[in-house]
């Protein structure tokens, strides 16, 4: 069975590595995906991604800000 791949821009859960991404595209039979505050992309196959809840999409915002170390 062959997953269908999610839209460009969609915020995805990448069950595989257990990370949220949004969707910048599509090579082959992958799909790219950054960080939802930004960083480096990473390949994923259609088959380990799922929406990602708004819990998850939340997480990885507040995952994000923390990470700034309060930097103005």
């Amino acid at each position: 069975m062959t997953a269908t791949k999610p839209a460009i821009g969609q915020i995805v859960q990448d069950t595989q590595r257990n990370r949220t991404g949004r969707v910048m595209g599509h090579e082959g039979p992958y799909v790219q995906l950054r960080p939802v505050a930004g960083g480096r992309e990473w390949d994923a196959s259609p088959d380990g991604l799922r929406a990602a809840t708004p819990a998850e999409v939340r997480r990885a915002g507040s995952n994000a800000a923390n990470a700034g170390g309060g930097r103005t």
